[in-house]
């Protein structure tokens, strides 16, 4: 098995659980939050999803399926559109609502596809590549993609607790 092999597992598995987790959710659950200020499942698996499109386009010298995929206009989201939702304040994470779970799913499923396409062209030697001198030590290709498996999965986790407490 290739370590690729393991990234393509990782993000599949998310895949999984974003699709479990999005089936049969309306609106009202969708965009509740379990306490002022708290997330909400729409801003989890928007942000999860941002930062996934994010981080793949950007080591993989892509446009983000965000913006190239037409995302931005379909969300209508008053941010710009490189914005992730990393850093948002209670207010802005309350401003993404999210009326159809089947718009969170399709774009991440865009996202996942881009993601994978990328992965499966890699040699596991190009995982050694850096990608982020900004840490110490710096950080390689191999690395940034498993933080955004990490990432994913607390998210989609945090997502799935939300959906057992309201549902």
């Amino acid at each position: 098995m290739r370590a690729t092999d393991v990234l393509v597992d990782g993000l599949g598995r998310v895949s999984e659980n974003v699709h479990a987790l999005l089936s049969g959710l309306e609106p009202e659950v969708l965009n509740r939050a379990p306490a002022s200020g708290a997330n909400t499942i729409a801003w989890l698996v928007w942000h999860l999803t941002r930062v996934q499109d994010a981080q793949v386009a950007d080591v993989a010298d892509t446009d983000e399926v965000w913006v190239s995929g037409g995302w931005v206009d379909r969300f209508g989201l008053p941010f710009s559109p490189a914005d992730t939702g990393y850093g948002h304040s209670a207010d802005e994470v309350a401003r993404v609502v999210v009326d159809d779970a089947g718009l969170l799913r399709d774009y991440y499923d865009a996202t996942h596809a881009a993601s994978v396409d990328y992965i499966e062209s890699l040699s596991d030697s190009d995982l050694d590549r850096i990608v982020d001198t900004n840490w110490d030590p710096p950080v390689t290709l191999g690395v940034r993609l498993v933080s955004v498996v990490d990432d994913d999965a607390q998210h989609i986790g945090q997502a799935a607790y939300l959906r057992g407490l309201f549902t």
